[in-house]
């Protein structure tokens, strides 16, 4: 028996139902479930999209047999209609409509009216005794066929309309008589002539032809790039199904329409019926807005018992769906018909109400809602974002000059500042956009001072992503097709030139750089129902969720955010404000141990006030203390300015200092002189360091009672020996600190897994470490062999030439970095079954990312404070996806 290809569905039964989308596309398997439901939809048959997959696999061939399989359900289309395809007198006419398995809104294309001739037109308004709707269905089905099917630009066809309609001195096509459609047909026709196109009389060749167009259409460039941007990859579907379906029509006179509803506001997720009604009208209309609909409300004066009877089938479409439906209709002559209907898109705020509602109204589980809501979602409730029509708007008057990495979400406009000094002076009074080649610890004040930062260089794991995502601040990184002059204070894009003063847009979920002030939209934050979905995906999670934060602030949102602790305090970031960055210069500009000693009793009782602010908010909960891990030369200043300060701040020659610079500067500081390195060469800084973290611990014992458990993180171990070293230290160190205070007090030594040695040696580091963090951002360097900086040049080529599938900084790469990971995880527990294990690289706040650490069975993960609810989500979606896939 040959393949079943076409699935038919008519008089109250289908052949298809709406679990079958992957081959009938959401549009046919949805017209099948209504058909089952015994809700009023036009017959028709579906071709399956398993003809898509075939058809680009066999040169755009069809597979054997189709082609009478099409005809005998168009046969059977005809017994149930009671109408004959290409019939003179009563002509069976029908719509030819795309449909893949995901919904792809406009992406497709579709046909309607398919079935008019020269003649039929005739037949259809004598039958109908309505010459202007026949003539006004020929007209649509000859532009459609023509520009879907056969490629003349959309736009030529409407130059006619507008001819005719200025020659009469009228402004709507409602308003044109037969005689000016009649007139309108034959400009059509001639307009193929001059295209080289010839319009088929035959309703089969229409057919088939249009048959063609819509399975054409799967890789037209519209939805390729949609695929794309959506991150739907190429093999996830077979393709477009096409649906034939017989027409019924809502330009038939003042008892006719069509609409489009919601069974919920989209936009705000109440519960009450939204939507438009355009009468006497075609679907396109409503969607090319041609014409202003009315509300839903106007149907009710077209005919009240459509009106009663859409509300009704409402009820049983979210009911049998379980979710907020986007349904299409048509009223002809009085009678409601279901043209589709499917899962409605929504935005963020919607979407968090209508799941809790849901659950509310014993619809859906707590597990489904969780599963209802998307990260993207809650990234927009917690960032500011650009209202979407004003975005759209500088789009299309082409204000968008360039694309970098999304480094930290939001949307930001402000007058562009090429100084951290500028934004700092400036940003109090006015919003501003600091754009730098790439950021330094010199310039967090301004960052903090401006709404975005924009930088040339860089990549996800940048200073100045990093920082910009600790601080919830909007921030495009890598952006290389900007060019920083800071000399004439302007960069350029191009023949673009933007200049110190001007206004700049960036989105920081997108990378997207524009021109102008583009409005945006207040974030909602973390309450009411997106607290409720939150607390439901706590329930759910198996993986904690720790937050790196390195300040009291930091610190303060992340745990109003529902961070269980501090999965890791980077404690050079505590050194970058102007009181404490001339003291780690003195520090490491010291010629002896003496003198640096000096400095580091000054440091100490800054670092322990730090970390007794972050102890106290975090409240008992652990807190992860890495040990100084970046190169020396990063705290250095750069400029000539900086540098002669600091050699008289110092009382030595401004020659030493810049020799002492240029000595300290690494071309590779992954692999040079920093993490446990520094340690070793230098363990007067592990003693301050670890001072500062037990004595802060022990005061706010003795003073507020609070009770901390520091655990102290040796960074870059490669070797377990550099552990022991520098672990010796820490315990040496602390215990004596313990024992003359009198407290009792524990603490933990463990290290970050960030070398792919440490890794493949877990076992025997295990045996010191009481707990491993794996620091995926330079663990995914090591192991590609790519800067995290300057990937950015070349990674885009990676990713558009399919090399990879996605960017390994932004989510784990599971074979490679993961297998790592996995291996880490099983030979460290090989030697202690209890070992503690998290992730604090950038990783730890992408859903994809999460699902694998999930998978690989870690204890936490830890992420940037605006991560926090995000990390939450995917947590708990990764459990749920699990189990649906055991």
């Amino acid at each position: 028996m040959s393949k079943k290809y076409v699935y038919f569905f008519g008089e109250g039964k289908a052949e298809g139902n709406a679990k079958m989308k992957d081959i009938l596309g959401g549009k046919g398997a949805n017209l099948a479930e209504m058909t089952n439901l015994g809700i009023s939809v036009p017959p028709g048959f579906t071709i399956s999209a398993e003809v898509c997959d075939y058809y680009y696999k066999h040169s755009q061939k069809y597979p054997e047999g189709l082609r009478e399989e099409v005809e005998e359900h168009l046969k059977r289309l005809e017994k149930v209609t009671g109408k004959k395809f290409g019939d003179v007198e009563d002509p069976l006419l029908v719509s030819v409509r795309s449909g893949a398995a995901i919904s792809m809104p406009g992406m497709m294309d579709t046909i309607l009216n398919l079935g008019l001739n020269d003649q039929s037109v005739l037949g259809l308004a004598k039958l109908t005794n309505n010459e202007r709707f026949a003539y006004d269905a020929y007209r649509r089905f000859i532009q459609m066929f023509g520009d879907v099917a056969l490629g003349i630009e959309h736009k030529k066809f409407e130059q006619e309309i507008e001819a005719i309609k200025a020659k009469r001195g009228i402004k709507l096509d409602t308003e044109m008589t037969v005689e000016d459609l009649k007139e309108l047909v034959e400009r059509y026709k001639e307009l193929y002539k001059r295209e080289g196109k010839e319009f088929p009389q035959d309703p089969m060749k229409q057919l088939w032809i249009a048959i063609d167009a819509v399975f054409g259409s799967w890789m037209n460039k519209r939805a390729v790039d949609y695929r794309r941007l959506n991150h739907i990859p190429e093999d996830a579907l077979l393709g477009t199904a096409v649906s034939v379906v017989s027409m019924v029509f809502g330009n038939m006179g003042d008892t006719s329409g069509t609409g489009v509803a919601f069974t919920r506001d989209p936009s705000t997720g109440e519960k009450r019926r939204y939507g438009e009604f355009l009468r006497n009208a075609q679907g396109e209309d409503v969607v090319a807005g041609i014409r202003t609909p009315e509300s839903l409300e106007g149907l009710k004066k077209v005919s009240e018992e459509a009106y009663n009877e859409l509300f009704r089938i409402f009820d049983i479409l979210e009911k049998h769906y379980r979710d907020m439906q986007d349904v299409e209709f048509t009223v002809e002559r009085g009678k409601l018909y279901m043209l589709q209907t499917r899962s409605a898109k929504r935005t963020a705020m919607a979407a968090v109400k209508v799941a809790v509602d849901m659950v509310n109204e014993g619809l859906i589980t707590k597990e489904e809602a969780v599963m209802r809501v998307t990260p993207d979602h809650v990234d927009q409730l917690l960032h500011p974002m650009f209202v979407p029509d004003e975005k759209k708007k500088a789009i299309e008057e082409k204000r968008l000059i360039a694309k970098g990495l999304p480094a930290s979400p939001g949307a930001a406009s402000g007058k562009v500042v090429f100084s951290a000094k500028l934004a700092e002076e400036l940003g109090e009074k006015e919003p501003v956009v600091l754009v730098r080649p790439e950021t330094s610890p010199e310039d967090v004040a301004g960052m903090v001072a401006a709404q975005g930062i924009l930088t040339a260089r860089g990549g996800r794991t940048s200073h100045a992503a990093v920082v910009a995502r600790g601080m919830g601040k909007c921030a495009v990184v890598g952006c290389e097709a900007i060019e920083v002059d800071e000399e004439k204070k302007e960069f350029h894009v191009g023949d673009i030139t933007v200049k110190e003063g001007d206004w700049i847009s960036i989105d920081g979920s997108t990378g997207e750089v524009f021109l102008g002030n583009i409005k945006a939209i207040k974030p909602q934050g973390l309450e009411g129902n997106l607290a409720t979905i939150l607390e439901w995906a706590d329930e759910i999670r198996k993986l904690g969720v720790r937050t790196n934060a390195d300040i009291p602030r930091d610190a303060k949102v992340a745990r109003a955010f529902g961070a269980e602790g501090i999965g890791l305090c980077r404690t050079e970031h505590m050194f970058f404000d102007n009181e404490k960055i001339p003291v780690v210069r003195e520090m490491i500009a010291s010629e002896t141990k003496e003198q640096r000693e000096k400095a580091l009793d000054k440091l100490l009782p800054m670092q322990k006030e730090d970390f007794k602010g972050l102890f106290r908010e975090m409240k008992g909960l652990p807190v992860t203390i890495r040990l100084i891990d970046p190169p020396l030369h990063e705290f250095l200043p750069k400029e000539e300015e900086a540098q002669r300060k600091l050699a008289k701040d110092l009382g030595i020659s401004f020659e030493r200092v810049k020799e002492i610079v240029e000595s300290l500067h690494e071309f590779n500081p992954m692999m040079g002189h920093r993490g446990c390195r520094l340690a070793i060469t230098y363990p007067e800084i592990a003693v301050m360091q670890t001072k500062a973290i037990i004595l802060a611990a022990i005061e706010l014992k003795k003073e507020e009672n609070i009770e901390v458990i520091p655990e102290i993180m040796v960074p870059l171990v490669g070797h377990v020996n550099e552990l022991k070293y520098v672990k010796n230290i820490i315990v040496e160190t602390a215990d004596a600190l313990i024992k003359e205070s009198g407290v009792d007090l524990k603490y933990l030594v463990g290290t970050m897994i960030e070398v792919p040695r440490a890794a493949v040696t877990a076992d025997q580091i295990a045996a010191e470490a009481d707990f491993f963090s794996f620091g995926t951002n330079d663990l995914t360097q090591m192991t590609f062999g790519f800067s995290r900086d300057d990937s950015g040049k070349f990674l885009k080529d990676y990713l558009d030439k399919g090399i990879l599938k996605v960017d390994p900084f932004k989510t784990l790469d599971k074979d490679g970095v993961g297998e790592l990971v996995r291996m880490a995880k099983e030979k460290g527990r090989s030697v202690k079954p209890e070992l503690k294990l998290g992730i604090c690289g950038e990783h730890g706040g992408d859903p994809a990312s999460i699902k694998i650490v999930n998978e690989i069975g870690l204890n936490y993960v830890s992420c940037s404070p605006y991560r926090v609810p995000i990390a939450r989500l995917a947590a708990a979606q990764a459990v749920v996806e699990a189990k649906k896939n055991d």
